[in-house]
Parts: C-alpha cells; structure tokens; sequence
C-alpha cells in the first residue's frame, strides 16, 4: 500500500502551497499522519503530525505559524498548507502514516506507511 503526495511545485518566498495525501483503497483514520521532507545534501526532518483520535496537531518549530496540518477522513486524505515559504522549507516533502504514536514525537524510523514525495522549490 502507497500513500501518494501531490501539491508540490515551484513558488517565490513568501508564496503559498497546499500538499495533499491520499490513500486509495484503504482506510487511515486510525492512523496517526505525518509530514516529513529533506532538503538536498541533508537528512529527512520532521514537519507536522496529526492524530486519528483528537486531531491533535504537532509541529517543527521551524514551521509553527506557518504551516497547517490537517485530515479529512471521509476522503481518505491529510493535507499540509504551507504558507510564507522560506527558501529553507525547500524539499523534498513525504506523508507517513503510523498506528503507533511516535510519528506525534517527530519519530521517521519504522513508520508503517510512506508516500513517494512531492518536490517543493522555494524561489528567493
């Protein structure tokens, strides 16, 4: 099973993007879900967890203000708007998925499920 990104693209500092997640053909809303992205000669971070049981949300304190996460279970899909680009958020950007609660903690290792990644160029 894959998860698939989708929203990526090319935007000027200051811009704004809206990453998108969907898992077709099964059912996440008991996954806890995940932002993670890594930028060119440096290792994966985290960005952003949500939870299936609260929608409690976590976040890099790099992104805090700027981002939001979100879920829609009904469609089956997470999403990650990103407003106020720095040329520093450019990467590579990966969804998780995880029954666990380490994803909440920022944990990248030994997650259940992961999406293929969407490139996000921030222009300055």
């Amino acid at each position: 099973v894959q998860l698939q990104a989708c929203g990526g693209g090319l935007v000027q500092a200051g811009g704004s993007l809206r990453l998108s997640c969907a898992a077709p053909g099964r059912t996440f809303s008991r996954y806890h879900m995940g932002w993670f992205r890594q930028a060119p000669g440096k290792e994966r971070e985290f960005v952003a967890a949500i939870s299936w049981s609260d929608d409690s949300t976590y976040y890099a304190d790099s992104v805090k203000g700027r981002f939001t996460i979100s879920r829609d279970n009904a469609k089956n899909t997470v999403y990650l708007q990103m407003n106020s680009l720095k040329a520093e958020d450019t990467g590579v950007y990966y969804c998780a998925a995880d029954l666990s609660l380490k994803i909440l903690t920022g944990w990248g290792r030994g997650l259940d499920y992961w999406g293929q990644g969407t490139l996000v160029t921030v222009s300055s």
